[in-house]
């Protein structure tokens, strides 16, 4: 049996609490938020335990720790349960420095616990499939990759305030699908370059932070990706890729509430792709944590690392070093 803490108990926090409780062999002992009322309610419902990080921390039994809470907590955590011998599931990102992600994973390799980096996407089934189709060879060679990834709104500014700019918060997924898309034999980004604008709300300029990007990527292998990102798209949350191939392409659409196409005198209709992150990508959430605790289990590498969270970091900070220069960031 594993017992489990879980820190964070706001949006996605109650995303993955509800899947390890519901996880057979998984106990979810507590939870930990600084707000007590929203710790309270979803201890309840779970039926955990409200802690603090020292009750954690302390409790020789608690051997998995779950960060689900603010970005700003994510490297401190992860090297407090590096220090107690606790394996670690942490959502994206490690830290909104480099070298404090750094340091957290030399913390867990020193430690010699397993920690787990929250990319979903790679769970999500339809992206999982394509990545399956490129390992058999059913369209050759990768060769160039198109990311589109566009929310529903605008988040208010003051949560912007905290989140590193649109790179680090949001490109940071589009980062690690570029990784695992093209660069799955070994290649890496040799040269990237970042543009963007603010295009939707005119208050985000004055965070400072852009609304809407373009990023282009060359490997070292010459492989080309291009991420474009838009923080609106009045149609519904918008997550797309292709991969072209020597021998073919991969394409990747949106899921909808329902396939039913409405088909009369007045046109042609459709549902519009889901709303957003937590619906598009809910069984993928089910799917990483589920993967996760197998991963324990069996010993087998976790199909996303922490080394993998410090890559795609790495990649977000040239992403904004290219833009505030306007030049092109050789890596």
């Amino acid at each position: 049996m594993r017992h489990v803490a879980l820190f964070g108990a706001g949006r996605i926090g109650r995303i993955h609490g509800s899947n390890i409780a519901a996880l057979p062999g998984v106990s979810l002992k507590y939870v930990c938020d600084p707000v007590g009322d929203a710790a309270a309610q979803l201890a309840a419902q779970l039926g955990a335990q409200v802690a603090t990080p020292e009750q954690v921390f302390a409790d020789p039994q608690v051997d998995v720790v779950a960060v689900g809470s603010p970005t700003d907590t994510h490297s401190d955590l992860i090297a407090r349960a590096a220090a107690a011998k606790k394996h670690i599931f942490c959502e994206k990102p490690i830290d909104l420095s480099v070298p404090r992600a750094e340091a957290c994973a030399r913390a867990v390799k020193d430690a010699g616990i397993a920690c787990m980096i929250g990319f979903q996407r790679r769970f999500d089934p339809t992206f999982n499939e394509a990545k399956e189709r490129l390992a058999r060879g059913e369209i050759g060679a990768p060769e160039m990759l198109v990311v589109t990834s566009r929310d529903p709104g605008a988040p208010p500014a003051h949560y912007l305030k905290g989140s590193g700019g649109i790179f680090r918060d949001m490109l940071i997924h589009d980062f690690d699908i570029f990784r695992w898309i093209l660069c799955g034999d070994g290649d890496e980004a040799a040269t990237l370059y970042a543009t963007g604008s603010v295009l939707i709300d005119p208050e985000i300029a004055k965070v400072p932070d852009i609304d809407c990007s373009v990023v282009t990527i060359r490997t070292r292998r010459g492989r080309l990706a291009q991420i474009n990102t838009s923080r609106r798209a009045a149609y519904g949350y918008d997550q797309r890729f292709e991969v072209l191939g020597s021998a073919g392409m991969l394409q990747c659409g949106n899921h909808r509430p329902s396939e039913v196409v409405q088909s009369d005198a007045h046109g042609v209709r459709a549902d519009k792709p889901e709303h957003f992150f937590l619906q598009r990508y809910r069984e993928a959430y089910r799917l990483e944590v589920t993967h996760f605790f197998e991963c324990l289990q069996t010993g087998q590498p976790f199909r996303t690392t922490i080394e993998d969270g410090v890559a795609a970091q790495k990649l977000a900070d040239a992403a904004a070093q290219s833009l505030e220069s306007g030049k092109v960031v050789t890596l």
